[in-house]
Parts: structure tokens; C-alpha cells; sequence
């Protein structure tokens, strides 16, 4: 069986779980325990904290360790979004409408409970946003503007920098948050070279345990905690660390950035390949997403006259495990809010199947796009 849905998860690395024994055995204390025990926790989840800092280029009390992606779009939205209303009587939040679930729904709770008015920038048929109607949205109560790095269906990629440069000019300290989950490992991660104030990351994209992730928020920025108790994490997040986690996501961050250059072009090369092949074999093949301007690993496609679901089924039969889009969205029967939103017809977008590569793939995908051939015919309407 050949796993191809790594947007979805990833198996934890052997060097990342060896990081986090101890903190699940031995050295199990307590972060906020003023003792020898817990001060060993202490330190561990610090150094985590400075090593996912060093990364992003920015500060260690700019981390927040969270849940995982979500919960850090969530605390990003919710947090900068209602600090802004309390602080300014900001209720205005700009985004797109290609997001993770996680942003989409959060700024709806924005605009039902607390009155926000929520402008979303289109697209284009690539999934690619302007810069200038990004600035051109903004407004004096504008508290945020929040869009992913890289989408999670498509994998086209934003030019954050150019978008970060035209919002500066019109409001030179307007939050910018990114959803950067899918662009972990494959794309620069420095907040200042992105123009970034904000970012949201998940450990399991990237050989870190479920349940890992951080919002890396500059301390500078008003944040509102979505949790309240104990008041870890400086206040922004209540409720013990889990220093194995923390640890855990660090390591897998710091082997992620290391390897990235050349697992983005050794990886991107397999995925040209690919999706060569596809194209070249099934006429009904169309790339969704930029051609260029996308993750190197991965590869969506439409199918026309297919089911997206049906040829799901005959590649894992045939020993190829992908998915049809966000795994969030998964036994969804409606069509990709992202492909909808960039002009696909809902037949057409209800036909696409997402395939996406591990960082280590070495092995060309040759078999792969042969058994893609072999399913989409199998499937075929009106065969």
C-alpha cells in the first residue's frame, strides 16, 4: 500500500518519538510545580519554546503551544479579532473564501456573535489571491486579515511577501495572520522575510504527534484567550503543557526546516513527474491549483464524467490510499468550497481527487499514475 494523502497526516518520526519518551516516562513533571520535578518540565517545554521561536525568526514569548493547527486559527481569529473590538471597537476582518474550515467558520462566529463584518477576496481559476484587493479591503476597523500560506486542497501557493508589502502601505500596523499548516517543510517559514505578525502550524504534518501545534503570535499584538484557568502560556492559553508534545513539535519543526530545500526540490521533481503522466493518460485530467506557484507535494485533479469518490475506492484497491480534498471534509457529499470558489462547475469539482507526497519520497510515482489511468477509466460514466 502506497500512502499519498500526507496533507492529511503523517506517521510520527522515530526521532521525534525519541525526543518525547521522556517527557511520557521519566522526566513527567509538572511544568508549573515548583519543584525539581516540574522545573525539569519547565525547562524542556522553554527550550522547545526558543528552538520553534529560532525557526520562525521570532521571539520565544511570541509561541503559543496549542492543540494543533485548528485551535491555533481559532485562538488567532478569535484572539487578535476580539482584543482588537474590546481595545479599538475594531469589528472588521478581511479573508478568503479558499480557507481551512478553521478560518471560515471562526470568522463566521465572529460575525454572528460579537457583529464583525467579514470581507472575503476572491480567488482567481488558480486559487490565487491579488495583492492590491487584499490592501484595497482594508478599512479603519479592519482588527486582521487572515488567509493561508498554501492551500490545503490545491496547494497554491500565496505570495505572502507581496500581499504583506501592499497591506503595510496602507496600514503599516495591521495584524496579518497566516494559515501556514500545509507550508511547514516545504516553504520559508521566517515571519519577517513573510511580513507576517501571526502563524498557525500542526505537528502532524509534519512527523509530529496529533495534537501538537503552535500559534506564533508577536507580542505586540493584543491576543483574547479562547481558555481560562491557570493561565499558561503567559496568560494566552490556561491548561497544563504537554511538554512531550512541545518537545515533540519542536524536533520535528527544526528536522522539517532543515531538510526543506532539498525535500521541496526532490519531492517537487517526483510530483512534476506525475503529474505529467496523469495528464498525459487520462483526457479528462485538469490540474487544479497555480501550475508553478505550488506545494512540491502535491497534486489535485479533476476528472470529468467520473466520481471522485468512485475512483478513490478502485486506487486503494489497487494499493494507493489519496483523498478527495481536506480530510476535515471527508464524507462530505457537497462539492470543495475551494474549487467552487475558484470556478469550478460543482459536477466537475465533485469529480477531484488530492494526492499528496511525503517528505522523504524518494521513489518515482510512475505505478502511482499508472493505477490513476487504470481507476479513472475503470470508473468512467457511462462505460
Amino acid at each position: 500500500m502506497l500512502y499519498l494523502d500526507n496533507a492529511a497526516t503523517t506517521p510520527v518520526r522515530p526521532e521525534v518519538l525519541e525526543a518525547m519518551l521522556p517527557f511520557l516516562t521519566t522526566r513527567f513533571g509538572n511544568p508549573s510545580s515548583h519543584h525539581t520535578v516540574g522545573e525539569g518540565a519547565a525547562e524542556a517545554l522553554s527550550d522547545a519554546r526558543t528552538r520553534v521561536a529560532t525557526t520562525l525568526g521570532m521571539r520565544p514569548g511570541d509561541i503559543v503551544f496549542t492543540s494543533g493547527g485548528t485551535e491555533a486559527n481559532n485562538l488567532a481569529l478569535k484572539g487578535i479579532g476580539i482584543a482588537a473590538m474590546l481595545h479599538s471597537g475594531a469589528q472588521h476582518l478581511i479573508t478568503t473564501p479558499i480557507e481551512h474550515e478553521s478560518i471560515l467558520e471562526s470568522a463566521d462566529y465572529l460575525a454572528r456573535v460579537h457583529g464583525f463584518e467579514v470581507t472575503s477576496i476572491p480567488v482567481d481559476g488558480f486559487g490565487r489571491l491579488d495583492p492590491d484587493e487584499v490592501a484595497a479591503a482594508v478599512r479603519a476597523d479592519t482588527a486582521l486579515i487572515a488567509f493561508g500560506y498554501a492551500n490545503n486542497e490545491v496547494g497554491t501557493v500565496q505570495d505572502t511577501a507581496a500581499i504583506s508589502v501592499a497591506v503595510r502601505a496602507v496600514a503599516p500596523r495591521l495584524p496579518l495572520h497566516i494559515d501556514a499548516v500545509q507550508a511547514a517543510g516545504w516553504l520559508p517559514l521566517d515571519a519577517a522575510s513573510l511580513g507576517v505578525d501571526a502563524i498557525a502550524l500542526a505537528g502532524h504534518k509534519l512527523g509530529a504527534p496529533k495534537g501538537s501545534g503552535v500559534l506564533a503570535v508577536r507580542g505586540r499584538i493584543p491576543l483574547e484567550p479562547l481558555l481560562h484557568g491557570g493561565g499558561q502560556e503567559r496568560g494566552r492559553r490556561s491548561g497544563t503543557e504537554d511538554v512531550a508534545a512541545a518537545v515533540g513539535f519542536a524536533t520535528a519543526l527544526e528536522l522539517a526546516e532543515r531538510e526543506r530545500e532539498e525535500s521541496a526540490e526532490r519531492v517537487g521533481a517526483l510530483r512534476d513527474r506525475f503529474v505529467a503522466q496523469v495528464l498525459s493518460a487520462v483526457p479528462s485530467a485538469r490540474l487544479t491549483g497555480d501550475s508553478t506557484r505550488r506545494l512540491p507535494g502535491t497534486a489535485s485533479f479533476t476528472f470529468a464524467g467520473t466520481s471522485g469518490e468512485a475512483v478513490l475506492l478502485e486506487l486503494e484497491r489497487r494499493g494507493f490510499v489519496s483523498s478527495s480534498g481536506s480530510a476535515c471534509a471527508a464524507g462530505s457529499d457537497e462539492p470543495s468550497h475551494v474549487l467552487l470558489a475558484m470556478g469550478v462547475a460543482p459536477e466537475v469539482a465533485q469529480t477531484a481527487v488530492r494526492f499528496t507526497f511525503a517528505h522523504d519520497q524518494r521513489e518515482p510515482l510512475d505505478a502511482a499514475a499508472t493505477a490513476v489511468a487504470a481507476s479513472v477509466d475503470a470508473v468512467s460514466l457511462g462505460r
